[in-house]
């Protein structure tokens, strides 16, 4: 048994080891990478729906901004219409895209003239860290708690 080849036990163990020390090493990193990609990914939803908004202001003058997302987004847009524009992709009109739900609060008026988004991380510390919102100036504002109200009291994003 002498010429046997191989591996021993403990050249095996140490090999697993060191894949398990380089994967714990590793895991933190891309969860961060992560968040932050989903972090991003929401501010980029939030620039495309102030634009979505003011294109849909823009197309429908006596109803005024969108009041729901599913009126910004929409299945059927041939023609497009008032209840379902067609501005947004489907996933963003749902609510929920890359760990954030995004909710829009319409203005009371009509034709409505405001209006704010929210932008939620949906497991906040592991899908995202920041809340973000933006209204009808199309700045996007970000806080490490909660937004209830966006206005001009929230940070900008920088």
């Amino acid at each position: 048994m002498r010429g046997a080849s191989g591996f021993s036990l403990i050249e095996l163990l140490i090999v697993v080891a060191i894949i398990l020390i380089i994967a714990a090493m590793a895991i933190p990193s891309y969860l961060h990478s992560r968040e932050a990609a989903n972090e991003s990914a929401a501010v980029g939803d939030l620039r495309t729906l102030n634009t979505a908004q003011i294109s849909y202001d823009s197309a429908y003058p006596t109803v005024g901004f969108a009041t729901t997302m599913g009126a910004l987004g929409g299945t059927s847009c041939i023609p497009p219409d008032s209840s379902s524009a067609c501005l947004i992709d489907t996933a963003l009109a749902g609510g929920v895209k890359s760990g954030y739900s995004f909710m829009l609060t319409p203005g009371t008026e009509t034709p409505v003239a405001t209006y704010q988004f929210f932008a939620t991380p949906i497991e906040p510390g592991f899908s995202g860290s920041r809340y973000f919102c933006s209204f009808g100036d199309a700045v996007i504002r970000f806080s490490l708690s909660a937004i209830t109200t966006c206005d001009g009291t929230v940070s900008p994003q920088q």
